[in-house]
């Protein structure tokens, strides 16, 4: 039996509405095997993070400060931010910080000047207390 013949009993059997889903179905099975196959083995987490040697290198001083110690003059002052019209500071890098506009901003050496002043902590800025 050649192709064309076996074309013609194919059709004869009315089965060709159902070829194209068919063929979806297949492809679909074959790529989630491919896919099994390909995820680690029992017992290993599916998600890996990789830091390098010098990764405390390559962050901002002051979030190294911040992840090593915690609590207000444990190594974690820095210059903060506040707005005139504000009674918060905060971490330069915080969102609050970034939407002080530029002739508003005051900015403090230390958390502690910025104590002295009135203001008071931020708590949408991780690492102030």
């Amino acid at each position: 039996m050649n192709i064309q013949e076996a074309k013609e009993k194919f059709k004869g059997l009315g089965l060709e509405r159902l070829l194209l889903p068919a063929l979806i179905i297949v492809v679909g099975i074959a790529s989630f095997g491919l896919g099994r196959l390909s995820a680690p083995q029992t017992g290993q987490s599916g998600l890996s993070i990789f830091y390098p040697q010098n990764y405390e290198e390559m962050l901002p001083v002051s979030t190294v400060a911040s992840a090593n110690t915690s609590g207000v003059g444990a190594g974690n002052d820095g210059p903060v931010v506040a707005s005139k019209s504000g009674a918060k500071y905060h971490y330069p890098w915080c969102s609050g910080a970034k939407s002080i506009a530029e002739a508003n901003k005051i900015t403090f050496a230390t958390i502690e000047e910025a104590r002295k002043a009135g203001y008071t902590p931020a708590s949408n800025c991780k690492g102030l207390q």
